[in-house]
């Protein structure tokens, strides 16, 4: 696994967290009308925004570079409740002397850079060159995935079907924002004046250097759109010591794999429409035909996008060198990729090495969320290009998701295609299962069956890379729980935050557990800036602390009382723990954390070469950045679950969602890692059964 200090936890499920006192959407949240656009936007786009789609970009206020003693201050509280009274006393010591010195002429040195840097954010080239430097495979240690809700209309479930709609309206997603017509991204607080089609008129006319001021003026938000451009045509290439991202927008072809075989399939024509539904279902029967006829290949090249990011970089170069430049320039330049898997289970069981690939699926009777977790966050090694920037699944029974590598970008933009994806195709399907078959007359050139030239070297190394992916695989754990006595609706009627609920849900079993406090780790994004990414929110705090230990023992820290708290002292617990972590998301989401600065500073430090100041020597630091629980969540009609492997060897990774009326979570380990995945989803629900009683105003069991 990856350094602590280098490796940032799954942002892209981040949530969208609370600005200026009020709530802000969980990424990807419908935070926009289509009021705004043509009623009839034609086959090839969503809608057609009024307002440009960028029109909001150039005026989109800066990250904020927090005050030096704010970041210390903030680091400090969240060191307190990981720490001993003699530890905390140390690591307060060295930032202090921090704050004071080194720190000083870092954070001088951050502003001037960022004085000339005007059109980006401070926090931009740093996470970047940290995504993109880190040499660990992007399987499982960067790559997320987002399930969609499944389409349950009879008949629109078959995979063509349903991959020929998501395909085309991907399609129409990308043709709609290149065309500038795509609705901008704004939150709005005010939607009875803001999201108006009259306030779109005026807005449009304002220039683009002060639109944000005006959209400003009536209490909305507009967001950074700068990751769009990175959803499509775009891959990240393996090079020794630093990758690269690239882009080629004028290919018009899908990347379509199907039984560990690559196909380019042609889905724009010569102008860059996009082809009639009819073609394209029959370009992607004609890719399903080929392949099964075909069977799976001995040595799928797909397997080392699994790799050491250096040890990929020198094989993609022989590669390059047995003559495979075009072949790979298919796949880099694709829109995205379309992985159409077979029946996982069921051709597995007929294969030599089936139940190798079952166990990667989580075994012969995994219920059907860690099945669907598992195919989704890694599927079987040689059935995914890992380096795609966006890759779109869709199992043999219709269920469908979005995998994508994480440098480019975080969850806004991802969960933005989602949204629009799902919706359209559930209100304008390309194609039905009523349709009379089209011509099977494809022409040889719209699909080509990509093949490589591999000498014995290459094979070794596929080999090595499958028999490496199946050992990773084969220990991650992942179990699913579904928690339905309450929801977000009977958390605001109690005047709670849903999110600080079940963030103290979290504390609470792995207390019961552990017996004791460890780093947590929540993502927020900071789009509300230019070219923001996300902030961190920590959730492990003295307000969580103390009512942890009110709830798990039986005594309050505080109240130094023999007897246990009561049922209103309780509550008062939760009213502080929903408060302070509102305060903390708030914070987040203007770009007032404490671990963006500190990583930007720690990376001027090294820069200058030599001993790092002491701070990021301490212990303390080391341990609050060994992020055990890390923890991401998003809402979403289009959304079923999300997920993503623990960022350290001995966490958790914890993907949630809070609903209407149920909460679920869905939790990734490692088997060598010392935790009991399901066993913390056990004591995850009595947690939240303690939880809901004391907010009933009963006492707990």
């Amino acid at each position: 696994m990856a350094s602590a200090l280098v490796r940032a936890p799954h942002a892209s499920l981040g949530r969208w967290c609370r600005a200026g006192g009020a709530a802000l959407p969980a990424a990807g949240s419908p935070a926009r009308s289509r009021s705004g656009a043509a009623s009839d936007p034609g086959y090839e786009f969503l809608h057609r925004s009024v307002v440009p789609t960028l029109h909001f970009q150039p005026s989109l206020p800066r990250l904020p570079i927090p005050k030096l003693e704010d970041t210390v201050r903030r680091y400090l509280a969240a060191q307190r409740p990981l720490l001993n009274d003699e530890e905390y006393s140390q690591t307060e010591r060295i930032a202090r002397k921090f704050e004071a010195g080194d720190g000083q002429e870092l954070h001088k040195e951050l502003l001037a850079l960022d004085k000339q840097n005007k059109k980006s954010s401070y926090i931009s080239g740093p996470w970047f060159d940290m995504y993109l430097a880190a040499r660990e495979p992007v399987l499982l240690n960067y790559n997320p995935f987002v399930g969609l809700t499944a389409d349950s209309r009879p008949g629109y479930g078959g995979q063509l079907t349903r991959a020929t709609n998501l395909t085309v309206s991907g399609l129409r997603f990308m043709r709609t924002l290149r065309a500038g017509v795509l609705e901008p991204e704004v939150f709005h607080l005010n939607p009875a004046r803001s999201d108006t089609d009259s306030f779109r008129r005026w807005v449009r006319w304002l220039p683009s250097s002060l639109s944000w001021y005006g959209a400003y003026a009536v209490n909305a938000y507009p967001l950074d759109m700068s990751q769009y451009g990175r959803l499509f045509n775009s891959t990240r290439l393996p090079r020794a010591g630093r990758d690269e991202l690239f882009s080629e927008a004028t290919a018009r072809h899908l990347l379509v794999m199907r039984r560990q075989q690559l196909f380019a399939c042609d889905v724009l024509d010569r102008d860059g429409s996009i082809l009639p539904a009819a073609r394209i279902q029959e370009r992607l029967r004609r890719v399903m035909a080929e392949a099964d006829a075909a069977g799976e290949p001995s040595h799928p090249l797909a397997y080392l996008t699994g790799e050491n990011r250096d040890t990929w970089a020198g094989l993609r170069q022989h590669l390059l060198e047995l003559g495979n430049q075009e072949a790979l320039a298919l796949v880099d330049s694709a829109i995205f990729c379309l992985c159409l898997d077979e029946d996982g289970a069921e051709s597995a069981s007929q294969q030599q090495q089936g139940e190798e690939r079952l166990t990667a699926l989580g075994g012969r009777d995994a219920p059907a969320p860690v099945r669907l977790s598992h195919l989704m966050l890694h599927g079987v090694g040689g059935d995914r290009w890992f380096d795609k920037s966006l890759s779109l699944i869709v199992a043999a029974d219709g269920e469908a998701a979005v995998h994508f590598e994480h440098s480019w970008g975080d969850g806004v933009a991802v969960l933005r295609f989602i949204n629009e994806i799902y919706k359209d195709s559930l209100k304008r399907p390309a194609v039905s299962p009523d349709d009379a078959p089209p011509s099977s007359d494809v022409e040889q050139s719209s699909v080509r069956r990509l093949d490589f030239r591999l000498d014995d070297a290459t094979k070794a190394a596929v080999d090595a890379a499958r028999r490496q992916f199946h050992r990773t695989v084969s220990g991650l754990v992942i179990h699913a729980m579904e928690f339905d006595k309450y929801g977000k609706n009977f958390l605001k009627k109690q005047n709670i935050s849903p999110d600080a609920v079940m963030q103290l849900a979290f504390q609470m079993a792995f207390f019961r557990e552990h017996g004791h406090e460890v780093a947590t780790y929540e993502s927020c994004s900071t789009a509300a800036f230019r070219h923001g990414r996300t902030e961190t929110v920590r959730p492990a705090t003295s307000a969580t602390r103390r009512c942890t230990r009110a709830f798990v023992l039986g005594r309050d820290e505080a109240g130094g009382g023999a007897s246990p708290p009561g049922v209103a002292e309780l509550r008062a617990m939760l009213d502080e723990c929903s408060r302070y972590h509102g305060k903390l998301t708030r914070e987040a989401a203007m770009g007032q954390g404490f671990d963006r600065h500190l990583f930007a500073l720690r990376k001027l430090a090294s820069a200058r070469g030599g001993s790092l100041p002491e701070l990021y020597r301490d212990e303390a630091y080391t341990r609050i950045n060994h992020n055990v629980l890390s923890t991401s969540t998003l809402a979403s009609d289009a959304v079923r679950l999300g997920g993503f492997a623990p960022v350290v060897p001995d966490g958790f990774g914890l993907g949630y969602g809070i609903h209407a009326h149920s909460m679920g979570c869905n939790a990734s380990g490692y088997a060598g890692g010392g935790r009991d995945v399901a066993h913390f989803l056990k004591t995850l629900r009595v947690s939240l059964e303690q939880i809901g009683a004391v907010l009933e105003g009963r006492p707990i069991a």
